[in-house]
């Protein structure tokens, strides 16, 4: 069986998070925008990836139509022991135009979509490859987009817990929101405080111990630069909080250095920024290895959802959007878990109506 073609396609997907807002710097983000690789082959079977866009859907998916394509054109297609290798060879065929960022979002895609092929032709779900099925729902945690005001930060946090969530993150850096929602959610519930880079070494530790009495499970990416391990071990040490990074980690190697420098309690592999599943898996194990828990990356709405490994808890953000892929089967239910796909491949087939009904020319 051959690869005959591999497309991306660019959908958009509006969304209301309420009194939440959501911005990569200066750019609001008012909807969904995702890079849906689909992997073509002359045996008829398709495979689905996901590359993560966010505000450059564009340069995604000009990535994996310049980049991505030529070199999986006219391929065979891999067992689930072959894709290693493959995308090893495609990731040295690519390297110059960098290990990181856009050429890894799209390599991820297109390993993904790989995957999703492989257990098709197993006619097996995905997670029968990879490891033994541990559970059938996964519990989900609500991750709040930026708020503010600590008074709607306790009033999204009680909405949250009544729909059914488990657990809480902010994405907030202040002490007062923090404190705010411990106060809404009581002392039972697991609390995560994502801060997006803003900090100095030396900020992020008082923060932390500012912090503690609210007791965060972790401290997500509190410092700038991201890659800079040795501060994030030293704000681990002396702040006496966990410490979580790794969504803008790609690759094993960069998780291997973080983990190394005992940078990180948590890890947070992104599926549609590492590498795809082929270095997520290698990251899990590294993982299990050092000893460092495994919290994934995950809030989105496409294949990289359900392409996420089972482990602990999977992200969610919280917030209503216009139209699901799925027909709502990867949603979350009223006791806050989202079912583990039980179909061949992902488990799931993106609704192509919905696909064509929001896809961006």
């Amino acid at each position: 069986m051959e690869i005959t073609d591999v497309r991306a396609h660019h959908i958009r997907i509006a969304y209301d998070a309420g009194v939440a807002s959501f911005r990569q710097g200066a750019s609001a983000i008012s909807a969904l925008d995702m890079v849906l690789v689909e992997v073509t082959t002359d045996a008829g079977l398709t495979g689905w990836g996901d590359a993560f866009a966010y505000v450059s859907p564009r340069t995604t998916r000009s990535a994996v139509e310049e980049m991505i394509a030529p070199q999986a054109r006219g391929l065979k297609v891999p067992d689930a022991a072959g894709i290693p290798a493959v995308m090893e060879q495609i990731q040295r065929n690519l390297h110059l135009f960098g290990r990181y960022g856009i050429t890894m979002f799209a390599i991820s895609g297109l390993d993904i979509a790989l995957w999703d092929l492989a257990a098709k032709i197993e006619g097996a779900p995905l997670h029968r490859l990879i490891g033994e099925t541990r559970r059938s729902s996964i519990p989900a945690y609500a991750s709040l987009l930026r708020i503010g005001s600590p008074e709607n930060i306790a009033g999204e946090c009680k909405k949250a817990l009544a729909l059914g969530y488990g657990a809480i993150k902010l994405h907030e850096t202040t002490t007062p929101a923090v404190f705010a929602a411990r106060e809404a959610i009581g002392p039972g519930i697991p609390l995560m405080v994502d801060m997006n880079c803003p900090l100095t070494g030396e900020q992020a530790i008082a923060f932390a111990k500012a912090c503690e009495d609210a007791q965060p499970m972790f401290l997500e990416e509190p410092v700038w630069p991201p890659e800079d391990f040795a501060t994030l071990a030293e704000v681990r040490r002396k702040g006496g909080l966990g410490v979580a990074a790794g969504e803008n980690a790609c690759t094993e190697y960069q998780f291997r250095q973080m983990m190394n420098a005992g940078a990180v309690s948590h890890a947070q592999p992104s599926v549609t920024k590492v590498g795809g599943i082929t270095e997520f898996l290698k990251v899990a194990a590294l993982a299990d290895q050092l000893g460092v828990k495994i919290v994934p990356h995950s809030p989105y709405f496409g294949p990289g959802l359900l392409a996420t490994r089972d482990d602990g808890l999977v992200e969610m953000f919280y917030l209503k959007r216009e139209a699901c892929l799925w027909g709502g089967r990867a949603d979350v239910d009223a006791t806050g878990h989202i079912a583990v796909p039980s179909g061949p491949g992902l488990g799931y087939e993106p609704d192509r109506g919905v696909m064509e009904r929001y896809r961006v020319a």
